[in-house]
């Protein structure tokens, strides 16, 4: 009777030590299981890190190629602003070129109208000069014609 009970009792308890057993492998299972999922979120978690430090460094990238871009921009817009200034400074020397030949055929042709006048002015000086000499070669011929007359008038 006794030996029945240890018997069962015997059974009893290594059915408790299998369940005990099985419990602990079934949780040795689920830590496992839990380990798995922890390392697959930790290396979700690095993908999504490296995932993010590539999109952040293509961000990075494109403003880098933007700032170039502006950059390059403001560049040209200053070699044009130059190349404005300088055609600008280029078409006024060329004006203040054209004044100054405008300024010089003036005065060549005020200086060849006072050199003419000068030169009008002194042939008719020359002309009235003559002109007196003549007058006082005529006024000398009539005293002599004169004074011939009146000796030919004393003679006579």
């Amino acid at each position: 009777h006794l030996r029945g009970y240890f018997k069962e009792s015997r059974k009893e308890r290594f059915r408790e030590i299998r369940e005990i057993v099985r419990d602990f492998e079934s949780l040795r299972d689920c830590e496992r299981e839990q380990e798995k999922v922890r390392e697959s979120k930790r290396r979700r978690e690095r993908v999504r890190g490296k995932k993010k430090k590539e999109s952040e460094r293509l961000r990075e990238k494109a403003r880098e190629r933007e700032r170039e871009r502006e950059r390059g921009e403001r560049a040209r817009e200053r070699a044009e602003r130059a190349r404005e200034r300088a055609r600008r400074k280029e078409s006024e020397k060329q004006s203040e070129r054209e004044r100054a030949r405008e300024r010089e055929r003036e005065s060549r042709e005020s200086d060849r109208e006072h050199v003419e006048k000068r030169v009008r002015n002194r042939a008719r000086d020359r002309e009235r000069e003559r002109e007196r000499e003549s007058e006082k070669e005529r006024e000398s011929e009539r005293a002599r014609e004169s004074e011939r007359e009146s000796e030919r008038e004393r003679v006579e």
